[in-house]
C-alpha cells in the first residue's frame, strides 16, 4: 500500500516561507496591496485540476499541501485562473479523450459545489462580471494536442464544453506537431496540424505555443489568424531551456498581438539550476524514480514528489536556491523586449517546483510589489497581472466571430 499524496509532501507549502539561508521578504506596502487587490489577477496556467481528479480534493478546503485552493486564492487576490487539463503524452486515443473529459467534469463539479465563490467562464467579458459578483472566474485550457485523438470533432466537443485554449503539444510529439523536448520528426506542424490551428481560430480557442518546438512555433504563428498565447513559458535569454522562448520568438509573438505568460517553475527561471540539474542528472533521475514508485499511478502525487526531491537536493547543496524575484527578472526581460502589453502570468502551480518565496498563490502580491519597486506604472502592472490575458481572449473571440460570419455568407 503506497502512502497518500499528502504524506509524501506534507509540510511542502508551510516549510519554505523562509529560504534555506534564512532570508525573509519584507511586508507588502499598502500601495502594492491596494493595487493588487483592485486589479484582476489572472493566472494563465495551473495544474490543480489533476488534484481535483486524483484526490477528489474539495477546492473550498484550505490545504496544507499544494499551491492552489479557494481560501488561498482569496488571500492571494486571484480573480481568474485557467485550470489545465493534462494527461501524459503517452496516453493516446480514446483513453486520452476520456482523461480530458474526466478533468473537465472535475472542474465543473467544483463550480457546482461553490456557486457563491466560483464562476465557470467562457468569454472574456464574463471575467469582470464574475469579479463584480465577488466570484473567481474559472477557465479551462487543454495541455496537449494528443487529447484530441487526431479528430477535429473532438476539438469542437472540448470547445463546446468550455475549453478556451489548447497547448499544441506537451513534452512529447503529437502525430501532427513537434514538441520542444524531443528530436523533431515533423519539421513543425503537419498539414493536419495547420488545420487544427485554423479550427481553433474558428472556435475562438487560444493557440497555446508553450511546450512546442521552435519550428512548430513559427508554423503556428504563420497559420493563426488570432494572436498566439504562450501560457506558461519563460525567456531563453535568461535560462536556456528548450521550453523557453528566444528573444526573436517573443518579439514575433508580440508583433502578432500575442502574449507570453511567465512560468514560475525553477527549472525555467534559473540557468544555474538548469546547469546543476544537468551535472547530477543520473542521481536526480534515480531519486525521482523512487519517489514515483511510492505514488503508483497517481500523477499529481508524482509531480509533488519531484518537488520534494528538488527541495531535498537543494537543502543538501546539490541544487542551487531559486528565489521568487527571478520571476520578476523574466517579466522585466520580456517587457524590455516588447513592452508591457504582451506579458502575463502563467504560474504552473500544482504542476512544478516553485521558487523560494512563491510557494503558493498567497504570495502573488509580492510580484505586484516588486514591479512597483522596479518602476512599473500601475497601468502596466494591471496589464501584466491580468488585462493582457483578457484582451487576448477577446481578440480570439473576435477572430472566431469574423470567420463564422464569412462561413455564413
Amino acid at each position: 500500500m503506497r502512502p497518500p499524496a499528502n504524506a509524501l509532501v506534507q509540510g511542502q507549502a508551510s516549510s519554505a516561507r523562509l529560504s534555506i539561508s534564512g532570508m525573509q521578504d519584507p511586508p507588502i506596502s499598502p500601495r502594492a496591496h491596494q493595487l493588487h487587490f483592485r486589479s484582476i489577477v489572472f493566472d494563465a496556467h495551473a495544474d490543480t485540476t489533476q488534484r481535483l481528479f486524483w484526490e477528489r480534493f474539495d477546492l473550498g478546503t484550505r490545504s496544507s499541501v499544494g499551491q492552489v485552493d479557494l481560501p488561498r486564492m482569496r488571500e492571494g487576490g486571484l480573480g481568474a485562473i485557467f485550470f489545465s487539463l493534462w494527461s501524459p503524452g503517452t496516453l493516446k486515443g480514446g483513453p486520452a479523450v476520456q482523461r480530458a473529459l474526466d478533468l473537465i467534469d472535475a472542474v465543473r463539479q467544483q463550480v457546482e459545489l461553490h456557486p457563491q465563490d466560483l464562476a465557470l467562464v467562457t468569454k472574456a467579458a464574463d471575467v469582470p462580471r464574475a469579479r463584480a459578483k465577488g466570484k473567481i472566474a474559472i477557465l479551462m485550457g487543454l495541455e496537449g494536442g494528443h487529447m484530441i485523438a487526431d479528430d477535429l470533432g473532438v476539438l469542437r466537443m472540448y470547445a463546446a464544453l468550455g475549453v478556451r485554449y489548447m497547448t499544441l503539444t506537451h513534452t512529447v510529439h503529437t502525430t501532427w506537431a513537434d514538441a520542444s523536448t524531443e528530436p523533431p520528426i515533423h519539421n513543425g506542424l503537419t498539414p493536419f496540424g495547420r488545420s487544427v490551428v485554423k479550427e481553433m481560430n474558428r472556435l475562438g480557442m487560444l493557440v497555446d505555443v508553450s511546450h512546442v518546438s521552435d519550428k512548430t512555433f513559427w508554423d503556428a504563428l504563420e497559420g493563426s489568424k488570432a494572436p498566439l498565447f504562450a501560457s506558461h513559458s519563460c525567456c531563453r535569454a535568461l535560462c536556456d531551456a528548450p521550453r523557453n522562448l528566444s528573444d526573436d520568438m517573443i518579439r514575433a509573438l508580440a508583433a502578432g498581438g500575442g502574449v507570453v505568460g511567465i512560468n514560475f517553475h525553477v527549472g525555467f527561471l534559473s540557468q544555474a539550476y538548469c546547469d546543476a540539474v544537468r551535472k547530477i542528472a543520473p542521481e536526480l533521475e534515480e531519486a525521482n524514480q523512487r519517489a514515483h514508485q511510492a505514488c503508483g499511478d497517481d500523477l499529481q502525487c508524482q509531480v509533488w514528489a519531484e518537488a520534494r526531491v528538488s527541495q531535498e537536493f537543494t537543502r543538501a547543496g546539490k541544487l542551487p536556491e531559486v528565489r521568487w524575484e527571478q520571476i520578476v527578472d523574466h517579466i522585466d526581460h520580456a517587457v524590455g523586449l516588447v513592452g508591457a502589453d504582451h506579458v502575463a502570468l502563467g504560474s504552473d502551480m500544482d504542476g512544478s517546483t516553485m521558487p523560494i518565496g512563491m510557494e503558493d498563490v498567497t504570495a502573488l502580491p509580492r510580484i505586484t510589489a516588486a514591479l512597483l519597486e522596479r518602476g512599473y506604472s500601475a497601468a502596466d502592472i494591471r496589464k501584466i497581472l491580468g488585462r493582457n490575458t483578457l484582451r487576448l481572449l477577446a481578440q480570439a473571440e473576435q477572430v472566431a466571430k469574423e470567420m463564422q460570419t464569412l462561413e455564413e455568407r
